[in-house]
């Protein structure tokens, strides 16, 4: 008899159910085949012993695990949460196990838990837009992981990149700055330096500048609420006052505006005009009601599983260092509220 503690196997399986260990296997192996009745002698012998498959053994014996790594971070905030919502969600759909790895951290915990990950032979991992380093997804490809990398701009065979146009966002941002009748526009950026947030900043000036207007482009500390109160105080003492701002994220656009209200008395968007990013959930807020841009959360997440699976029922017909890299480019669409006149 059985110990509650020992684990159940296919052959315990087999044998109460008087089959071979290949006809549990196949029984518990979608789309093989095999007959009504032998599916029901199996399924009931595994329901009366408590069995469970071992999906991440199964897929080691055919060299793949299952595990597609999220690497992250700012893990925290609104728009990261939620995209790291959306992309379990569609893992788990597609049977897949998600294993979160927060590169927040300036100690070697980062590379522990990376070395963790390539340890279970993780399949795939998705980078998501953010500070991790470089050598973290050569680190991955170098194993033999598909390489998913959203809103950065790596370039590796076989990887994925989800990008999104820049250039379309920031050419409407100007357009209803002039609509409003600003003439002196101002960026308020981070520190962090990452792709995404450097080339929302690069195509805005771009474009003010040829609509014949000028930017002032202030940067300070990391991509949050706070650094948002900061940018407003070097903003709004200059001796020329924007009467327009292009923040690079919602949360730095809530900082500033609750700033420029509450320490400088302005009023939005009578007196300042904002614009920001992601459409976090805090932008549609009565106290904010944010003028935005809107990134395809649920597109970005369902399109990435979507490519990773069709890769992978491609592999056998690929080498590894053959494969192409892809790129796929989205738009932010705006979404009008009431920080900018005439939106």
């Amino acid at each position: 008899m059985l110990s509650e503690k020992n684990t159940v196997s296919a052959q315990d399986v087999a044998e109460r159910a008087g089959v071979s260990r290949s006809a549990v296997s196949r029984v518990f192996t979608p789309g093989a085949s095999v007959s009504a009745a032998m599916r029901t002698r199996v399924m009931k012998a595994a329901q009366e012993l408590g069995y469970h498959v071992n999906h991440l053994a199964r897929g080691l014996v055919r060299n793949r695990s299952g595990i597609v790594c999220l690497i992250v971070s700012e893990v925290a905030t609104p728009y990261r949460a939620s995209l790291v919502r959306s992309l379990t969600q569609h893992l788990q759909e597609a049977g897949k196990i998600a294993m979160l790895i927060n590169t927040d951290r300036s100690d070697n915990s980062v590379s522990a838990a990376l070395q963790q990950a390539i340890n279970f032979r993780a399949d795939a991992s998705i980078i998501l837009s953010g500070m991790p380093d470089r050598t973290i997804t050569r680190q991955c490809y170098q194993h033999g992981q598909r390489i998913i990398l959203i809103n950065r701009d790596e370039a590796l065979p076989g990887s994925l990149n989800i990008d999104l146009d820049a250039v379309s966002a920031a050419a409407t941002a100007v357009q209803a700055f002039q609509r409003a009748g600003c003439q002196h526009l101002a960026f308020a950026n981070s520190l962090a330096g990452t792709p995404s947030l450097l080339k929302r900043e690069a195509a805005f000036v771009a474009e003010a500048q040829r609509a014949g207007l000028s930017v002032v482009v202030e940067r300070f500390g990391t991509t949050s609420y706070e650094s948002g109160q900061i940018l407003a105080h070097r903003l709004l003492t200059r001796a020329q006052r924007p009467d327009a701002v292009f923040c690079v994220t919602d949360l730095v656009a809530c900082g500033l505006m609750d700033e420029a209200r509450h320490r400088f008395a302005l009023r939005v968007p009578q007196d300042l005009c904002l614009i920001g990013y992601d459409n976090i959930a805090q932008a549609g807020w009565t106290s904010y009601n944010l003028t935005t841009f809107a990134q395809p959360v649920e597109q970005f997440a369902r399109d990435a599983v979507q490519w990773l699976q069709h890769e992978e029922a491609a592999e056998n017909t690929l080498r590894h260092d053959e494969q192409q890299h892809h790129r796929r480019v989205y738009q932010a669409d705006v979404v009008w509220r009431d920080s900018v006149r005439g939106g």
